[in-house]
Protein backbone atom coordinates (compact mmCIF):
# COMPACT_ATOMS: atom_id res chain seq x y z
CA UNK A 1 0.00 0.00 0.00
CA UNK A 2 2.95 2.32 0.64
CA UNK A 3 4.02 2.05 -3.00
CA UNK A 4 0.51 2.97 -4.18
CA UNK A 5 0.01 5.92 -1.84
CA UNK A 6 3.51 7.34 -2.32
CA UNK A 7 3.28 6.94 -6.10
CA UNK A 8 -0.10 8.70 -6.16
CA UNK A 9 1.08 11.60 -4.01
CA UNK A 10 4.41 12.13 -5.72
CA UNK A 11 2.98 12.11 -9.23
CA UNK A 12 -0.01 14.29 -8.31
CA UNK A 13 2.39 16.89 -6.90
CA UNK A 14 4.94 16.52 -9.68
CA UNK A 15 2.23 17.00 -12.30
CA UNK A 16 1.22 20.44 -10.99
CA UNK A 17 2.33 22.94 -13.60
CA UNK A 18 3.84 20.19 -15.75
CA UNK A 19 3.64 20.37 -19.54
CA UNK A 20 1.03 17.60 -19.66
CA UNK A 21 -1.17 19.55 -17.24
CA UNK A 22 -0.77 22.58 -19.50
CA UNK A 23 -1.65 20.31 -22.43
CA UNK A 24 -4.84 19.23 -20.60
CA UNK A 25 -5.75 22.89 -20.16
CA UNK A 26 -5.16 23.63 -23.86
CA UNK A 27 -7.17 20.59 -25.01
CA UNK A 28 -10.04 21.50 -22.68
CA UNK A 29 -10.11 25.10 -23.89
CA UNK A 30 -9.85 24.09 -27.52
CA UNK A 31 -12.28 21.17 -27.76
CA UNK A 32 -14.66 21.80 -24.83
CA UNK A 33 -15.41 18.06 -24.61
CA UNK A 34 -14.15 16.95 -21.19
CA UNK A 35 -15.03 13.23 -21.26
CA UNK A 36 -13.06 12.23 -24.38
CA UNK A 37 -10.13 14.27 -23.07
CA UNK A 38 -10.20 12.64 -19.62
CA UNK A 39 -10.51 9.14 -21.14
CA UNK A 40 -7.66 9.96 -23.52
CA UNK A 41 -5.48 11.07 -20.61
CA UNK A 42 -6.27 7.83 -18.76
CA UNK A 43 -5.44 5.57 -21.72
CA UNK A 44 -2.22 7.45 -22.56
CA UNK A 45 -1.09 7.48 -18.93
CA UNK A 46 -1.80 3.77 -18.42
CA UNK A 47 0.19 2.86 -21.53
CA UNK A 48 3.07 5.21 -20.75
CA UNK A 49 3.35 4.40 -17.05
CA UNK A 50 2.96 0.64 -17.66
CA UNK A 51 6.04 0.82 -19.90
CA UNK A 52 7.90 3.02 -17.39
CA UNK A 53 7.01 0.69 -14.52
CA UNK A 54 8.19 -2.32 -16.52
CA UNK A 55 11.50 -0.58 -17.18
CA UNK A 56 11.87 0.20 -13.48
CA UNK A 57 11.09 -3.40 -12.51
CA UNK A 58 13.54 -4.72 -15.11
CA UNK A 59 16.33 -2.45 -13.88
CA UNK A 60 16.25 -4.24 -10.52
CA UNK A 61 17.11 -7.53 -12.26
CA UNK A 62 20.30 -6.20 -13.89
CA UNK A 63 21.68 -3.80 -11.29
CA UNK A 64 22.79 -4.86 -7.81
CA UNK A 65 21.05 -3.44 -4.74
CA UNK A 66 23.94 -1.20 -3.62
CA UNK A 67 24.42 0.36 -7.04
CA UNK A 68 20.66 0.69 -7.48
CA UNK A 69 20.41 2.45 -4.10
CA UNK A 70 22.95 5.08 -5.20
CA UNK A 71 21.35 5.50 -8.63
CA UNK A 72 17.89 5.88 -7.10
CA UNK A 73 19.16 8.33 -4.48
CA UNK A 74 20.90 10.47 -7.09
CA UNK A 75 17.88 10.24 -9.41
CA UNK A 76 15.45 11.37 -6.70
CA UNK A 77 17.74 14.31 -5.85
CA UNK A 78 17.98 15.21 -9.56
CA UNK A 79 14.17 15.10 -9.71
CA UNK A 80 14.08 17.51 -6.76
CA UNK A 81 16.14 19.99 -8.74
CA UNK A 82 14.07 19.39 -11.89
CA UNK A 83 10.85 20.10 -9.94
CA UNK A 84 12.05 23.67 -9.42
CA UNK A 85 12.13 24.27 -13.19
CA UNK A 86 8.56 24.93 -14.45
CA UNK A 87 7.46 23.42 -17.77
CA UNK A 88 6.08 25.35 -20.72
CA UNK A 89 4.44 24.13 -23.90
CA UNK A 90 5.55 25.28 -27.32
CA UNK A 91 3.01 27.47 -29.11
CA UNK A 92 3.07 24.98 -32.00
CA UNK A 93 1.48 22.32 -29.75
CA UNK A 94 -1.69 24.39 -29.34
CA UNK A 95 -2.22 24.85 -33.10
CA UNK A 96 -2.29 21.17 -34.10
CA UNK A 97 -5.48 20.06 -35.86
CA UNK A 98 -7.32 17.06 -34.36
CA UNK A 99 -6.53 14.41 -36.95
CA UNK A 100 -7.94 11.53 -34.85
CA UNK A 101 -10.78 13.28 -33.04
CA UNK A 102 -10.67 14.59 -29.48
CA UNK A 103 -10.01 11.21 -27.83
CA UNK A 104 -7.34 10.07 -30.32
CA UNK A 105 -5.63 13.46 -30.31
CA UNK A 106 -5.52 13.42 -26.50
CA UNK A 107 -4.11 9.87 -26.35
CA UNK A 108 -1.35 10.60 -28.86
CA UNK A 109 -0.51 14.05 -27.49
CA UNK A 110 -0.41 12.88 -23.86
CA UNK A 111 1.55 9.72 -24.61
CA UNK A 112 4.20 11.68 -26.51
CA UNK A 113 4.29 14.58 -24.04
CA UNK A 114 4.82 12.14 -21.19
CA UNK A 115 7.91 10.56 -22.80
CA UNK A 116 10.93 11.55 -20.70
CA UNK A 117 8.72 13.68 -18.47
CA UNK A 118 9.18 14.05 -14.72
CA UNK A 119 6.24 11.81 -13.92
CA UNK A 120 7.39 9.07 -16.30
CA UNK A 121 10.88 9.11 -14.81
CA UNK A 122 9.37 9.11 -11.32
CA UNK A 123 7.37 6.01 -12.32
CA UNK A 124 10.56 4.24 -13.44
CA UNK A 125 12.28 5.14 -10.16
CA UNK A 126 9.32 4.15 -7.97
CA UNK A 127 8.95 0.81 -9.77
CA UNK A 128 12.68 0.20 -9.23
CA UNK A 129 12.42 1.16 -5.55
CA UNK A 130 9.32 -0.90 -4.73
CA UNK A 131 8.75 -4.47 -5.79
CA UNK A 132 5.11 -3.64 -6.56
CA UNK A 133 4.72 -2.99 -10.30
CA UNK A 134 0.91 -2.95 -10.31
CA UNK A 135 0.62 -0.65 -7.29
CA UNK A 136 3.21 1.80 -8.62
CA UNK A 137 1.55 2.02 -12.05
CA UNK A 138 -1.91 2.29 -10.46
CA UNK A 139 -0.67 4.98 -8.08
CA UNK A 140 1.14 7.05 -10.69
CA UNK A 141 -1.86 6.80 -13.02
CA UNK A 142 -4.21 7.92 -10.24
CA UNK A 143 -1.84 10.79 -9.43
CA UNK A 144 -1.94 11.90 -13.08
CA UNK A 145 -5.73 11.74 -13.11
CA UNK A 146 -6.03 13.65 -9.83
CA UNK A 147 -3.87 16.43 -11.26
CA UNK A 148 -5.26 16.54 -14.81
CA UNK A 149 -8.97 15.69 -14.69
CA UNK A 150 -9.88 18.77 -12.60
CA UNK A 151 -7.95 20.93 -15.06
CA UNK A 152 -10.03 19.55 -17.92
CA UNK A 153 -13.29 20.34 -16.10
CA UNK A 154 -12.35 23.52 -14.28
CA UNK A 155 -9.82 24.85 -16.76
CA UNK A 156 -8.00 28.04 -16.04
CA UNK A 157 -9.82 28.63 -12.73
CA UNK A 158 -7.98 25.62 -11.29
CA UNK A 159 -4.54 26.95 -12.14
CA UNK A 160 -5.30 30.19 -10.29
CA UNK A 161 -6.29 28.33 -7.09
CA UNK A 162 -3.02 26.41 -6.75
CA UNK A 163 0.20 28.37 -6.11
CA UNK A 164 2.39 26.35 -8.46
CA UNK A 165 5.67 27.63 -7.03
CA UNK A 166 4.72 26.29 -3.58
CA UNK A 167 3.68 22.93 -5.09
CA UNK A 168 7.00 22.72 -6.95
CA UNK A 169 8.96 23.46 -3.76
CA UNK A 170 7.01 20.88 -1.73
CA UNK A 171 7.52 18.30 -4.50
CA UNK A 172 11.23 19.10 -4.64
CA UNK A 173 11.52 18.62 -0.87
CA UNK A 174 9.74 15.25 -1.07
CA UNK A 175 11.99 14.04 -3.89
CA UNK A 176 15.10 15.29 -2.04
CA UNK A 177 13.96 13.49 1.12
CA UNK A 178 13.41 10.26 -0.83
CA UNK A 179 16.84 10.62 -2.45
CA UNK A 180 18.59 11.14 0.86
CA UNK A 181 16.64 8.29 2.46
CA UNK A 182 17.54 5.95 -0.43
CA UNK A 183 21.23 6.75 -0.06
CA UNK A 184 21.38 6.71 3.73
CA UNK A 185 19.01 3.85 4.59
CA UNK A 186 18.77 1.92 1.32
Amino acid sequence: MEAFLLSTGIVALAEMGDKTQLLALILAARFRKPWPIVWGILVATLANHAMAGALGAWVTTVIGPTTLRWILGASFIAMAVWMLIPDKLDDDDADAQPRWGVFGTTVVAFFLAEMGDKTQIATVMLAAKYNAYFWVVAGTTLGMMLANAPVVWLGERMTRLVPLRVVHIVSALIFAGLGIAAIVWG
